[in-house]
């Protein structure tokens, strides 16, 4: 039952950040891509695959159970925003924005495939 608690706060933290820094790109860079949730996404990769990589059996940072489900199930879980993007995909489609219909999935899904790429490389890098 702990273990549902941790998740619970973990989410509720990545969410008010998740909402801070989509609010803080979209001031900055406007809605008409949905560059928030694409930023917030890409960070929410970058920063699961850094975990994974210095929390796994054999990386550096060995830590609970409960302390891995606050961090990669409810803080990352809770801050990024897959179906914020989904959504927003479907409002730009059935507004006719194929161009950014298009841009979205491509951006969202390439950069954070690459992110968590990248973030997990280098953890388990840095775990050697």
């Amino acid at each position: 039952m702990l273990t549902y608690i941790w998740i619970g706060l973990g989410s509720a933290l990545g969410g008010i950040g998740r909402y801070w820094c989509a609010n803080i790109i979209s001031r900055h860079f406007g809605e008409a891509l949905p560059w928030g949730t694409i930023v917030v996404n890409v960070l929410g990769s970058l920063a699961i695959g850094i975990l994974a990589g210095l929390v796994s059996p054999d990386g550096r940072a060995l830590i609970s159970p409960d302390a891995r489900a606050l961090l990669m199930i409810g803080v990352c879980g809770g801050y990024t925003t897959f179906s914020s993007f989904s959504l927003q995909t479907l409002n730009l489609v059935r507004n006719g924005d194929w161009l950014f219909a298009s841009a979205n999935i491509f951006l969202s899904v390439f950069l954070c495939l690459i992110a968590v790429w990248l973030g997990y490389q280098g953890a388990t890098t840095l775990s050697r």
